[in-house]
């Protein structure tokens, strides 16, 4: 998987949740394929020695990794979505896939550090407070503030952000 990430290779998931009772679905979401960052991977132990398909390293996809944005419901709590409203969540984050790849994940991750907040506007010290987390995720990077910094411009050009002045910020 973090193969066919880094490769423009994802395919779409479609994730669906159903009540064994009656097999109704409860839930079904898409998650399109240009919305996987590679911090969505979880790399799984390889299969044991006597496994069919011995060594073998499966995945485990954090759903939470995702930004909200991302999860596009088609079936929310037993009800459809209206398909205008399934199209317009898709066309919205449809401009992340124009992005290359290798920088996609760092746009993504970002953008789940703004969700995660929790608010329609915030400064730049409130994402900085994700600092640690976002190193973490890429330990690559040496200058994540700059980085948090380029990604907010990226948000920007892509419609998710609006740039206030002064370090503010607003979701859009």
């Amino acid at each position: 998987m973090v193969r066919a990430i880094r490769e423009n290779r994802t395919p779409n998931l479609f994730a669906l949740e159903y009540a064994l009772s009656d097999w109704a679905v409860v839930n079904l979401i898409l998650i399109p394929s240009f919305a996987f960052p590679l911090s969505a991977i979880e790399k799984r132990k390889p299969l044991a020695a006597h496994a069919r398909r011995a060594g073998w390293v499966g995945c485990n996809i954090l759903l939470d990794a995702i930004p909200a944005d991302a999860r596009i419901a088609i079936v929310r709590a037993g009800n459809f979505i209206s398909p205008n409203v399934v199209r317009e969540q898709y066309l919205r984050v449809l401009p992340f896939e124009k992005l290359a790849p290798e920088k996609r994940g760092w746009t993504l991750d970002v953008l789940n550090v703004l969700r995660r907040l929790g608010k329609t506007e915030f400064a730049l010290g409130d994402v900085y407070a994700a600092e640690h987390g976002l190193a973490r995720l890429h330990p690559a990077n040496r200058n994540v503030r700059p980085k948090i910094r380029q990604q907010l411009q990226v948000l920007r050009d892509l419609g998710f952000v609006q740039f206030l002045g002064g370090g503010e910020y607003r979701l859009r």
